[in-house]
């Protein structure tokens, strides 16, 4: 398992291994032995796991979810193919606004940890993609928050071919900075008490 720690504080990728034969092909895209070396400790008690399944051009996101009680994840996509984004969202982290972005697909087999507080979204460039998530917590949709993906300020990189599919929600989620000035955003050392807890 290749481990990558990634530009976000405390956000990690995990690329495994893919054995290939005439048959198909077989991984494991969650390790607790890599995972408890990168991060420090094994993986949350999982409380939620969910997936979804979206047609090309579907842009899900920037999703994240009011801290307390916040939401870690880990997340994979086992078919299909995606453009992830990472955004972290926590105000006072020393990564605040910055955002990564890798491609996760049934062949690649990547996953991506998210610790609680940074924002999650994915545009599908196939068909009938899915992504799955592992999370610390169970669905609250009052505690389900959104920033806007197509914020100019936070420039996330997009096909030029492409016309997003988004939601009625994530069409009108605010920008980071009206997120901000709104007080939606967790603080960042919030965040870092919520997912303490989440071990204890």
């Amino acid at each position: 398992m290749q481990t990558e720690k990634l530009g976000i504080d405390g956000a990690f990728a995990f690329t495994p291994p893919v054995y290939r034969d005439d048959r198909g092909l077989f991984t494991s895209p969650f390790q607790d032995a890599a995972f408890t070396e990168s991060i420090g400790r094994p993986l949350f008690p999982v409380r939620d796991v969910s997936h979804n399944i979206s047609a090309r051009g579907v842009l899900r996101g920037i999703h994240y979810t009011t801290t307390p009680p916040g939401r870690a994840k880990y997340v994979y996509c086992p078919y299909g193919t995606v453009q992830d984004y990472l955004v972290d969202l926590r105000v006072g982290s020393p990564t605040f606004g910055r955002w990564e972005t890798t491609e996760l697909s049934g062949d690649n087999c990547r996953a991506l940890y998210l610790p609680v507080g940074v924002g999650h979204a994915f545009l599908s460039l196939k068909d009938d993609s899915m992504v799955v998530y592992l999370m610390s917590e169970g669905y609250v949709r009052e505690n389900e928050c959104a920033v806007s993906p197509l914020d100019p300020a936070l420039g996330l990189p997009f096909p030029k071919d492409c016309v997003p599919v988004q939601s009625e929600r994530d069409l009108s989620a605010p920008t980071l900075a009206e997120a901000e000035e709104r007080g939606l955003l967790p603080e960042y050392e919030i965040c870092k008490k919520a997912e303490d807890r989440l071990w204890l």
